[in-house]
């Protein structure tokens, strides 16, 4: 008997718990909703802004966006703010392949619940074109050929451009020096033949891929992306299973209520499925990708223990 009473108990203290997140979501949100990102001008910040204005009707609030430098201080942020549903996170593989990389002052599972994915941008594989090969089999070959003597350029440390030619390297078995840059300059360089080859964002290279200035061989995402029309993917083109895009989301402080995780993944994917949504990310070379919060994490999973290993073996770490 006394055992029943303590399961009726149990059973009584869920349903009050749970009415009251239910109750929480339906009076959710009363006040201004918070999106924390990095930098003004940025693609982070340019992305905030479109969601912040896509949301803001639909949930009867004004959602603004708190731009801080850099992507350790938004993430600290979030992760010390109440699980309201107030304060929120937008962010990409910096927050969660970052601490794979560096040490970081919070846990990017631990500290965060994911709401949506909002965007997927893939990258091109280019090559200068006094590289002879024309195909990514063809590029593998001359690696192969010549360990040692092919060189890439790259953005910052742990970046999507720096891991993604990391990755290619590792899966392909082959030796490319890696030549890290700072800036822009990198493709000014890679133009001028000073470096060989490159994973960049399309939207940076397509004017010279277009003049001749560069050759594509293959975009970095499982399928064939819109951004860069007629390209192959580098999986289908020589080497089957890679991908390496930037998935760009949401996130809430750990512990924010389901229900409000709910309501704000609704109105979100609900917005990035109009046309108005998918023009504006696609001008800026990223196509909108709701999914989820089930499916955000899935993704998050997936790509640090495939990352993971590859940087635990390969010894990538920023000091």
């Amino acid at each position: 008997m006394a055992t029943r009473r303590h399961l009726l108990q149990l059973l009584t203290l869920s349903m009050a718990v749970s009415g009251a997140g239910i109750l929480h979501a339906q009076n959710y949100p009363q006040r201004t909703i918070r999106i924390v990102t990095n930098q003004p001008g940025a693609g982070f910040d340019y992305a905030a802004r479109v969601i912040a204005q896509g949301i803001a009707g639909p949930l009867g609030q004004q959602v603004i966006v708190d731009n801080r430098p850099g992507n350790i201080i938004p993430a600290e942020i979030v992760a010390k703010a109440p699980p309201d549903g107030y304060t929120i996170l937008f962010n990409g593989p910096a927050l969660w392949i970052g601490a794979l990389v560096q040490k970081m002052p919070y846990d990017p599972v631990a500290d965060y619940v994911p709401i949506t994915a909002v965007t997927s941008a893939p990258a091109v594989l280019v090559v200068h074109p006094s590289v002879p090969a024309k195909t990514v089999r063809e590029l593998i070959a001359l690696a192969k050929a010549k360990p040692g003597q092919l060189n890439y350029a790259s953005t910052a440390i742990g970046s999507t451009s720096h891991l993604g030619a990391e990755l290619f390297k590792y899966m392909a078995h082959v030796d490319i020096v890696h030549i890290p840059y700072k800036s822009a300059v990198a493709i000014t360089d890679l133009i001028a033949g000073q470096v060989q080859m490159m994973i960049t964002p399309p939207t940076g290279v397509v004017q010279h891929i277009k003049s001749g200035k560069l050759r594509a061989l293959a975009v970095t995402s499982a399928e064939p992306s819109a951004l860069v029309p007629g390209l192959p993917t580098v999986a289908s083109a020589g080497l089957p299973g890679y991908e390496a895009v930037s998935v760009l989301g949401l996130f809430g402080p750990a512990k924010m209520p389901d229900a409000i995780v709910r309501k704000l993944n609704q109105e979100i994917v609900r917005f990035l499925n109009t046309e108005e949504a998918k023009k504006k990310f696609l001008d800026v070379g990223a196509e909108t990708f709701g999914s989820s919060p089930e499916q955000f994490g899935a993704i998050i999973k997936r790509d640090m223990e495939r990352l993971g290993k590859m940087i635990k073996e390969v010894g990538i770490r920023v000091d």
